[in-house]
């Protein structure tokens, strides 16, 4: 018997698949491997199923699975890892309908870029699901899961939650599963221990250095109070009355007198003799010691 053709909506969708194929291998054209994965997506529309069994809709599925897979490469090729997960879901529009192979790669490429948190709740989601339990790739995808999103995230309670309560793993996997959740929570007290520790000598450096700081500042405020203050004292004994009457005298003198006239030289005089009187007792100092013979 002649194999079953496919429908033509799906013919044209395995077409752009083996363009977008040859585009990320041969040509390195991730940004037109892309573009193809997406218009063989949209020819394959919202209705495609995900089920496994024999079919027009199997093969529309399996063809929109590979799309994109083949997506998810190009856009990591690109280091545009932060629009897969939304990509993806604006085909499968919610975590539980993704493919087992698309999950998958989620995993692996959100896990690569130290990024786990986000398959968190999509992971989730997709295990809890009913449906997706009796999948042959159940257990492998809920190892991923432990391994490269919970243990990384130190979320072992939950991690401990879901083996035991997992019916796809026998008690010995169980066990395995939950020693390795127990190494794993180990491994990271002691690295939380260590961070604390490091921290903490970092602070107590810190608090050293703004101490020292601190005293050196609390000295020069000592000593500039102190010059304030003879400053101040100092300028408390000058004569401000004769300073204000010589200022008023060479205003006098330069506005109102004539410096050539004679009879401007008394003024000049009585100025000149103001002004060595201020200037001696400003710079001359301020307690004289006694003179004895």
């Amino acid at each position: 018997s002649e194999p079953l053709a496919w429908p033509p909506v799906p013919a044209q969708a395995a077409s752009l698949l083996e363009e977008a194929a040859d585009l990320l291998v041969l040509h390195r054209d991730f940004a037109a491997a892309v573009e193809r994965c997406e218009a063989g997506c949209d020819s394959l529309g919202t209705g495609t199923s995900t089920g496994t069994g024999p079919g027009p809709e199997s093969s529309a599925a399996e063809v929109k699975c590979s799309l994109c897979v083949v997506g998810i490469q190009a856009l990591a090729e690109m280091n545009r890892w932060r629009e897969v997960l939304s990509w993806v879901l604006q085909y499968y529009h919610v975590p539980e309908h993704l493919p087992p192979k698309v999950l998958e790669l989620c995993f692996l490429l959100y896990s690569k870029v130290r990024e786990p948190q986000v398959m968190l709740e999509v992971g989730s989601s997709w295990l809890r699901d009913q449906s997706n339990k009796s999948l042959p790739e159940y257990g492998s995808l809920l190892e991923l899961y432990l391994l490269h999103v919970l243990l990384p995230l130190g979320r072992f309670e939950g991690a401990e939650e879901l083996v035991r309560g997992c019916e796809v793993f026998d008690s010995q996997q169980q066990l395995a599963f939950l020693g390795t959740i127990c190494e794993s929570r180990c491994q990271w007290t002691q690295q939380e221990e260590m961070h604390s520790a490091a921290e903490e000598q970092q602070e107590e450096a810190t608090e050293s250095v703004l101490g020292a700081l601190s005293q050196k500042l609390l000295t020069m405020l000592t000593l500039l109070r102190r010059a304030l203050r003879s400053m101040s004292s100092h300028f408390y004994l000058l004569p401000y009355k004769k300073m204000l009457l010589a200022t008023f005298l060479l205003y006098l003198v330069v506005v109102r007198l004539d410096p050539a006239s004679p009879t401007s030289l008394p003024f000049i005089y009585k100025l000149v003799q103001l002004f060595r009187q201020a200037w001696a007792a400003v710079f001359s100092p301020v307690h004289r010691p006694p003179i004895q013979d």
